[in-house]
Protein backbone atom coordinates (compact mmCIF):
# COMPACT_ATOMS: atom_id res chain seq x y z
CA UNK A 1 0.00 0.00 0.00
CA UNK A 2 1.24 3.35 -0.78
CA UNK A 3 2.24 4.66 2.66
CA UNK A 4 0.63 7.92 3.25
CA UNK A 5 -0.77 9.32 6.12
CA UNK A 6 -4.64 8.83 6.50
CA UNK A 7 -4.65 5.57 4.31
CA UNK A 8 -7.47 3.25 5.20
CA UNK A 9 -6.76 -0.73 4.20
CA UNK A 10 -8.87 -2.20 1.40
CA UNK A 11 -8.50 -5.65 3.12
CA UNK A 12 -12.33 -5.40 3.81
CA UNK A 13 -13.58 -3.70 0.84
CA UNK A 14 -13.77 -6.74 -1.75
CA UNK A 15 -16.39 -8.41 0.35
CA UNK A 16 -17.85 -8.21 -2.84
CA UNK A 17 -16.35 -10.93 -3.94
CA UNK A 18 -18.90 -13.79 -5.04
CA UNK A 19 -17.67 -17.78 -3.94
CA UNK A 20 -17.23 -19.44 -7.73
CA UNK A 21 -16.68 -22.80 -8.34
CA UNK A 22 -13.35 -22.17 -10.41
CA UNK A 23 -10.56 -20.43 -8.57
CA UNK A 24 -9.84 -17.40 -11.58
CA UNK A 25 -13.46 -16.33 -10.38
CA UNK A 26 -12.35 -15.60 -7.04
CA UNK A 27 -11.92 -11.34 -7.15
CA UNK A 28 -10.04 -11.71 -3.70
CA UNK A 29 -6.72 -10.54 -2.84
CA UNK A 30 -7.21 -6.62 -2.03
CA UNK A 31 -4.97 -6.80 0.88
CA UNK A 32 -2.12 -4.47 0.50
CA UNK A 33 -3.61 -1.80 -1.21
CA UNK A 34 -5.78 1.45 0.22
CA UNK A 35 -9.78 1.45 0.09
CA UNK A 36 -9.33 5.94 0.23
CA UNK A 37 -7.45 8.22 2.23
CA UNK A 38 -10.24 9.62 4.19
CA UNK A 39 -12.58 11.05 1.97
CA UNK A 40 -13.52 8.46 -0.47
CA UNK A 41 -16.20 10.96 -1.93
CA UNK A 42 -13.61 13.91 -2.88
CA UNK A 43 -11.39 11.59 -4.13
CA UNK A 44 -14.13 10.27 -6.43
CA UNK A 45 -14.81 14.30 -7.60
CA UNK A 46 -10.87 14.69 -8.23
CA UNK A 47 -10.89 11.16 -10.58
CA UNK A 48 -13.97 12.66 -12.54
CA UNK A 49 -12.69 16.02 -13.05
CA UNK A 50 -8.83 15.92 -12.90
CA UNK A 51 -6.41 13.41 -12.48
CA UNK A 52 -5.39 10.71 -9.29
CA UNK A 53 -2.93 7.85 -8.40
CA UNK A 54 -4.67 4.81 -7.67
CA UNK A 55 -2.96 1.85 -5.97
CA UNK A 56 -3.74 -1.41 -7.94
CA UNK A 57 -0.60 -3.09 -7.02
CA UNK A 58 -3.17 -6.10 -5.92
CA UNK A 59 -3.67 -6.91 -9.61
CA UNK A 60 -1.93 -9.94 -10.70
CA UNK A 61 1.00 -9.53 -13.66
CA UNK A 62 2.00 -12.28 -15.63
CA UNK A 63 4.29 -11.87 -18.08
CA UNK A 64 5.22 -14.28 -21.39
CA UNK A 65 8.61 -13.84 -23.21
CA UNK A 66 9.73 -16.17 -26.00
CA UNK A 67 9.52 -15.66 -29.76
CA UNK A 68 6.45 -17.29 -30.22
CA UNK A 69 4.37 -15.07 -27.69
CA UNK A 70 2.01 -13.78 -29.96
CA UNK A 71 0.98 -16.57 -32.33
CA UNK A 72 0.99 -18.34 -29.54
CA UNK A 73 -1.29 -16.05 -27.28
CA UNK A 74 -3.25 -15.26 -30.48
CA UNK A 75 -4.63 -19.05 -30.70
CA UNK A 76 -5.80 -19.09 -27.42
CA UNK A 77 -7.16 -16.28 -26.69
CA UNK A 78 -10.47 -14.35 -27.73
CA UNK A 79 -8.34 -11.35 -29.29
CA UNK A 80 -6.69 -11.18 -32.49
CA UNK A 81 -3.15 -11.00 -31.66
CA UNK A 82 -0.75 -11.63 -34.55
CA UNK A 83 -0.46 -8.33 -35.57
CA UNK A 84 0.39 -6.94 -32.01
CA UNK A 85 3.44 -5.09 -32.48
CA UNK A 86 5.97 -3.05 -29.53
CA UNK A 87 4.49 -0.50 -28.25
CA UNK A 88 0.77 -1.83 -28.52
CA UNK A 89 -1.75 -3.05 -26.10
CA UNK A 90 -5.53 -4.52 -25.81
CA UNK A 91 -7.34 -6.38 -24.41
CA UNK A 92 -8.31 -10.34 -24.36
CA UNK A 93 -10.98 -13.43 -22.56
CA UNK A 94 -10.13 -16.94 -21.65
CA UNK A 95 -13.22 -18.83 -22.54
CA UNK A 96 -14.34 -22.24 -21.41
CA UNK A 97 -15.24 -24.55 -24.22
CA UNK A 98 -19.07 -23.32 -23.89
CA UNK A 99 -18.19 -20.11 -24.36
CA UNK A 100 -18.49 -19.03 -20.90
CA UNK A 101 -15.65 -16.33 -19.56
CA UNK A 102 -12.95 -17.64 -17.43
CA UNK A 103 -10.52 -15.07 -17.43
CA UNK A 104 -9.82 -11.16 -18.93
CA UNK A 105 -6.38 -9.73 -19.31
CA UNK A 106 -4.85 -6.30 -20.05
CA UNK A 107 -2.36 -6.55 -22.46
CA UNK A 108 0.83 -4.74 -23.59
CA UNK A 109 3.70 -5.66 -25.72
CA UNK A 110 7.23 -4.12 -25.14
CA UNK A 111 8.50 -5.96 -28.11
CA UNK A 112 10.51 -8.84 -25.97
CA UNK A 113 7.37 -9.92 -23.74
CA UNK A 114 3.83 -9.56 -23.61
CA UNK A 115 2.62 -8.35 -20.28
CA UNK A 116 -1.05 -9.51 -18.99
CA UNK A 117 -2.64 -8.12 -15.80
CA UNK A 118 -5.38 -9.87 -14.75
CA UNK A 119 -7.23 -9.91 -11.55
CA UNK A 120 -6.71 -10.32 -8.10
CA UNK A 121 -6.49 -13.92 -7.17
CA UNK A 122 -6.74 -14.93 -11.09
CA UNK A 123 -3.14 -14.96 -11.89
CA UNK A 124 -3.12 -18.46 -10.75
CA UNK A 125 -5.90 -19.72 -12.81
CA UNK A 126 -4.59 -18.00 -16.00
CA UNK A 127 -1.13 -19.40 -15.53
CA UNK A 128 -1.81 -22.97 -15.34
CA UNK A 129 -4.15 -22.83 -18.25
CA UNK A 130 -1.05 -20.98 -20.51
CA UNK A 131 1.33 -23.93 -18.93
CA UNK A 132 -1.59 -26.54 -20.03
CA UNK A 133 -1.39 -25.49 -23.32
CA UNK A 134 2.68 -24.34 -23.79
CA UNK A 135 3.30 -27.52 -25.56
CA UNK A 136 6.33 -27.11 -27.74
CA UNK A 137 6.08 -23.64 -28.23
CA UNK A 138 8.98 -21.59 -27.15
CA UNK A 139 7.25 -19.18 -24.30
CA UNK A 140 7.75 -18.91 -20.90
CA UNK A 141 4.55 -17.43 -19.45
CA UNK A 142 5.74 -16.48 -15.25
CA UNK A 143 4.30 -15.02 -12.33
CA UNK A 144 5.22 -11.53 -12.63
CA UNK A 145 3.50 -9.69 -10.10
CA UNK A 146 5.91 -10.03 -7.08
CA UNK A 147 8.43 -8.32 -9.53
CA UNK A 148 6.11 -5.65 -11.20
CA UNK A 149 3.13 -3.18 -9.35
CA UNK A 150 0.04 -2.01 -11.47
CA UNK A 151 -0.70 2.14 -10.59
CA UNK A 152 -3.25 3.55 -12.56
CA UNK A 153 -3.72 7.55 -13.21
CA UNK A 154 -7.29 8.11 -13.61
CA UNK A 155 -9.00 11.25 -14.67
CA UNK A 156 -9.15 13.90 -17.97
CA UNK A 157 -5.90 14.97 -17.00
CA UNK A 158 -4.04 11.51 -16.87
CA UNK A 159 -2.07 12.23 -19.92
CA UNK A 160 -0.77 15.39 -18.94
CA UNK A 161 0.40 14.24 -15.35
CA UNK A 162 2.30 11.40 -17.39
CA UNK A 163 4.39 13.79 -18.23
CA UNK A 164 5.86 14.37 -15.31
CA UNK A 165 7.59 10.83 -15.71
CA UNK A 166 8.62 11.89 -19.20
CA UNK A 167 6.28 10.29 -21.25
CA UNK A 168 4.71 12.46 -23.84
CA UNK A 169 1.86 12.48 -26.92
CA UNK A 170 0.42 9.12 -25.78
CA UNK A 171 -2.46 8.60 -28.12
CA UNK A 172 -6.16 7.63 -27.02
CA UNK A 173 -7.56 4.61 -27.41
CA UNK A 174 -8.04 2.97 -31.10
CA UNK A 175 -10.99 1.35 -31.66
CA UNK A 176 -12.85 -1.49 -34.46
CA UNK A 177 -16.88 -0.78 -33.86
CA UNK A 178 -18.41 -4.31 -33.63
CA UNK A 179 -20.31 -5.62 -37.21
CA UNK A 180 -23.76 -6.46 -36.72
CA UNK A 181 -25.02 -10.29 -37.22
CA UNK A 182 -24.41 -12.31 -40.22
CA UNK A 183 -21.58 -9.76 -41.10
CA UNK A 184 -19.25 -10.84 -44.54
CA UNK A 185 -15.78 -12.49 -43.59
CA UNK A 186 -13.06 -10.40 -44.10
CA UNK A 187 -15.58 -7.13 -43.02
CA UNK A 188 -13.14 -6.93 -39.85
CA UNK A 189 -9.36 -5.45 -40.02
CA UNK A 190 -7.20 -8.36 -38.80
CA UNK A 191 -5.78 -6.84 -35.71
CA UNK A 192 -7.17 -5.97 -32.39
CA UNK A 193 -10.32 -4.77 -31.43
CA UNK A 194 -9.00 -2.00 -29.70
CA UNK A 195 -5.39 -0.82 -29.75
CA UNK A 196 -3.58 0.96 -26.45
CA UNK A 197 -0.61 2.97 -27.09
CA UNK A 198 1.74 1.63 -24.55
CA UNK A 199 5.48 3.65 -24.10
CA UNK A 200 8.59 2.66 -22.51
CA UNK A 201 8.76 4.42 -18.58
CA UNK A 202 12.42 5.69 -18.39
CA UNK A 203 12.40 5.15 -14.81
CA UNK A 204 11.37 1.29 -15.92
CA UNK A 205 8.49 -0.68 -16.64
CA UNK A 206 5.56 0.96 -19.46
CA UNK A 207 2.60 2.92 -19.47
CA UNK A 208 -0.35 2.22 -21.03
CA UNK A 209 -3.18 4.46 -22.42
CA UNK A 210 -6.39 2.74 -21.15
CA UNK A 211 -10.25 3.27 -21.04
CA UNK A 212 -10.01 4.78 -17.77
CA UNK A 213 -6.98 6.97 -18.19
CA UNK A 214 -3.04 5.76 -17.80
CA UNK A 215 -2.03 2.19 -16.13
CA UNK A 216 1.85 2.14 -15.18
CA UNK A 217 3.69 -1.31 -14.87
CA UNK A 218 6.43 -0.25 -13.17
CA UNK A 219 9.14 -2.65 -11.32
CA UNK A 220 8.12 -2.75 -7.49
CA UNK A 221 11.48 -1.11 -6.53
CA UNK A 222 10.68 1.74 -7.64
CA UNK A 223 6.59 2.13 -6.58
CA UNK A 224 8.10 4.81 -3.95
CA UNK A 225 9.92 6.90 -6.67
CA UNK A 226 6.98 7.22 -9.13
CA UNK A 227 4.24 7.69 -6.50
CA UNK A 228 6.83 10.87 -5.06
CA UNK A 229 7.65 12.16 -8.43
CA UNK A 230 3.69 12.46 -9.22
CA UNK A 231 2.64 13.55 -5.68
CA UNK A 232 5.69 16.38 -6.13
CA UNK A 233 3.74 17.27 -9.74
CA UNK A 234 0.56 18.08 -7.15
CA UNK A 235 -1.01 14.57 -8.45
CA UNK A 236 -2.85 13.04 -5.22
CA UNK A 237 -3.38 9.51 -4.63
CA UNK A 238 -6.92 8.46 -4.57
CA UNK A 239 -7.97 5.07 -3.26
CA UNK A 240 -9.96 1.93 -4.61
CA UNK A 241 -13.38 2.55 -3.67
CA UNK A 242 -13.51 5.88 -5.94
CA UNK A 243 -11.88 3.95 -8.79
CA UNK A 244 -14.36 1.47 -8.54
CA UNK A 245 -17.59 4.63 -7.84
CA UNK A 246 -15.48 5.40 -11.25
CA UNK A 247 -15.73 2.33 -13.38
CA UNK A 248 -19.50 1.41 -11.91
CA UNK A 249 -20.40 4.79 -13.35
CA UNK A 250 -18.30 3.60 -16.73
CA UNK A 251 -20.47 0.06 -16.90
CA UNK A 252 -17.21 -1.78 -17.16
CA UNK A 253 -17.61 -5.05 -15.47
CA UNK A 254 -15.16 -6.58 -13.70
CA UNK A 255 -14.23 -10.31 -14.29
CA UNK A 256 -15.20 -12.92 -11.37
CA UNK A 257 -17.70 -10.24 -9.53
CA UNK A 258 -20.03 -8.61 -12.22
CA UNK A 259 -19.96 -12.00 -13.90
CA UNK A 260 -20.36 -15.14 -12.52
CA UNK A 261 -19.97 -19.29 -13.94
CA UNK A 262 -22.11 -18.74 -16.85
CA UNK A 263 -21.82 -15.53 -18.40
CA UNK A 264 -20.60 -15.10 -22.10
CA UNK A 265 -19.37 -12.27 -23.15
CA UNK A 266 -21.89 -10.40 -24.88
CA UNK A 267 -23.98 -10.17 -21.66
CA UNK A 268 -21.19 -7.88 -20.07
CA UNK A 269 -20.56 -5.94 -22.91
CA UNK A 270 -17.16 -7.74 -23.65
CA UNK A 271 -16.76 -7.91 -27.30
CA UNK A 272 -15.95 -4.59 -28.03
CA UNK A 273 -12.59 -4.19 -26.33
CA UNK A 274 -11.92 -8.33 -25.93
CA UNK A 275 -13.24 -10.25 -28.83
CA UNK A 276 -12.15 -10.51 -32.27
CA UNK A 277 -15.20 -11.97 -33.74
CA UNK A 278 -13.72 -12.45 -37.46
CA UNK A 279 -10.52 -14.89 -36.20
CA UNK A 280 -9.43 -18.27 -36.58
CA UNK A 281 -11.17 -20.67 -33.88
CA UNK A 282 -10.18 -20.30 -30.62
CA UNK A 283 -11.94 -22.40 -27.38
CA UNK A 284 -15.80 -21.26 -26.97
CA UNK A 285 -15.66 -19.64 -30.60
CA UNK A 286 -18.77 -21.74 -31.33
CA UNK A 287 -20.75 -19.54 -28.50
CA UNK A 288 -19.57 -16.28 -29.22
CA UNK A 289 -20.47 -16.43 -33.04
CA UNK A 290 -23.76 -18.24 -32.55
CA UNK A 291 -24.77 -15.88 -29.55
CA UNK A 292 -23.80 -12.49 -32.05
CA UNK A 293 -25.21 -13.54 -34.69
CA UNK A 294 -28.70 -14.36 -33.56
CA UNK A 295 -28.32 -10.83 -31.40
CA UNK A 296 -29.89 -11.96 -28.37
CA UNK A 297 -27.76 -12.77 -25.66
CA UNK A 298 -29.85 -14.11 -22.49
CA UNK A 299 -28.70 -11.61 -20.05
CA UNK A 300 -27.82 -7.95 -19.79
CA UNK A 301 -25.08 -5.68 -18.19
CA UNK A 302 -27.04 -2.59 -16.67
CA UNK A 303 -26.68 0.17 -13.86
CA UNK A 304 -29.01 -0.51 -11.21
CA UNK A 305 -30.35 3.22 -9.25
CA UNK A 306 -30.80 1.95 -5.27
CA UNK A 307 -33.22 3.95 -2.93
CA UNK A 308 -30.73 3.51 -0.47
CA UNK A 309 -33.89 4.50 2.28
CA UNK A 310 -33.83 1.40 3.77
CA UNK A 311 -30.04 1.08 4.40
CA UNK A 312 -27.41 2.98 3.63
CA UNK A 313 -25.05 -0.35 3.23
CA UNK A 314 -24.67 -1.49 -0.92
CA UNK A 315 -25.76 -4.66 -0.90
CA UNK A 316 -23.23 -7.23 -1.73
CA UNK A 317 -21.95 -9.10 -5.00
CA UNK A 318 -24.19 -11.91 -5.40
CA UNK A 319 -27.39 -10.40 -3.87
CA UNK A 320 -30.45 -11.23 -5.86
CA UNK A 321 -31.86 -9.02 -8.36
CA UNK A 322 -35.76 -9.93 -8.34
CA UNK A 323 -39.09 -8.73 -10.31
CA UNK A 324 -42.67 -10.04 -8.72
CA UNK A 325 -40.68 -12.24 -6.38
CA UNK A 326 -39.23 -14.19 -9.09
CA UNK A 327 -34.98 -13.52 -8.91
CA UNK A 328 -34.26 -12.44 -12.41
CA UNK A 329 -30.50 -11.59 -11.84
CA UNK A 330 -27.72 -10.63 -9.56
CA UNK A 331 -25.70 -7.53 -8.35
CA UNK A 332 -21.74 -7.20 -9.34
CA UNK A 333 -20.23 -4.11 -7.78
CA UNK A 334 -22.36 -2.10 -5.53
CA UNK A 335 -20.82 1.35 -4.43
CA UNK A 336 -21.88 5.40 -3.66
CA UNK A 337 -21.26 7.09 -6.29
CA UNK A 338 -20.30 11.10 -5.32
CA UNK A 339 -23.22 11.98 -8.27
CA UNK A 340 -25.29 9.31 -8.89
CA UNK A 341 -25.70 7.75 -4.99
CA UNK A 342 -25.93 3.97 -4.74
CA UNK A 343 -25.82 2.59 -7.95
CA UNK A 344 -24.96 -1.54 -8.74
CA UNK A 345 -23.78 -3.07 -11.55
CA UNK A 346 -26.31 -6.06 -12.73
CA UNK A 347 -26.90 -8.93 -15.03
CA UNK A 348 -29.96 -9.71 -15.68
CA UNK A 349 -32.26 -11.48 -17.91
CA UNK A 350 -32.89 -9.98 -21.26
CA UNK A 351 -36.38 -9.66 -21.07
CA UNK A 352 -36.75 -7.47 -18.03
CA UNK A 353 -38.13 -4.12 -18.73
CA UNK A 354 -36.34 -1.03 -18.00
CA UNK A 355 -38.84 0.36 -16.24
CA UNK A 356 -39.82 -2.66 -14.48
CA UNK A 357 -39.97 -2.37 -10.56
CA UNK A 358 -37.14 -4.34 -9.17
CA UNK A 359 -35.39 -5.26 -5.65
CA UNK A 360 -32.11 -6.08 -4.23
CA UNK A 361 -32.85 -7.52 -1.02
CA UNK A 362 -35.41 -5.32 0.67
CA UNK A 363 -34.05 -2.04 -1.45
CA UNK A 364 -35.89 -0.81 -4.47
CA UNK A 365 -33.83 -1.18 -7.61
CA UNK A 366 -34.47 1.13 -11.04
CA UNK A 367 -32.13 0.37 -14.13
CA UNK A 368 -30.41 3.52 -15.86
CA UNK A 369 -31.74 3.01 -19.17
CA UNK A 370 -28.88 5.42 -21.00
Amino acid sequence: MIDIAGAIAAEAIDEQTRDQPEPAHRAAGVRGVAAHYGDPMREQRVLDTAVGLVDRSHRGIVAVPGEERIGWLHTLTTQHLATLTAGEGTELLVLSPHGHVEQHAMVAEDGETTWLDTEPGATEGLLTYLEKMRFFSRVEPRDATGEHALLSLVGPEATGALGTLGVTGLAGPDTVGVPGPKFRSGELPPRPTVRYAVASLPIGGWARRGPLGVDLLVPRPAMDQVVAELRGAGVPVVGLWAYEAIRVAARRARVGVDTDHRTIPAEVDLIAPAVHLDKGCYRGQETVARVHNLGRPPRRLVLLHLDGVTTDQPPAAGTPVTLDGRAVGFVGTAVHHHELGQVALAVVKRNVADDARLLVGGTAAAIDPA
